[in-house]
């Protein structure tokens, strides 16, 4: 792979690692709104979407993860 190839592909790495770190954020809120609710709540409907949006939130995590690791083997 020449130089050109690994520089798009590296700054495709840093916006991917830019978009891990917002979701992060994004999942940090969504479980410390949830960690606050009355367990009532977490038990309820409320408390069922906002643990259904942080399973979410990890998941896409989990695959921009993948694709940073495979970003990372295609530059080698």
């Amino acid at each position: 792979m020449n130089k050109v190839r690994r520089i798009s592909i590296s700054e495709i790495s840093n916006k991917a690692e830019e978009l891990k770190s917002d979701l992060e954020s994004l999942m940090d809120e969504e479980q410390e709104y949830y960690d606050n609710i009355p367990e009532s709540f977490q038990s309820g409907e409320k408390g069922d979407k906002a643990q259904e949006a942080i399973d979410n939130l990890q998941a896409a995590i989990d695959s921009i993860e993948e694709i940073i690791d495979n970003l990372k083997e295609a530059q080698n």
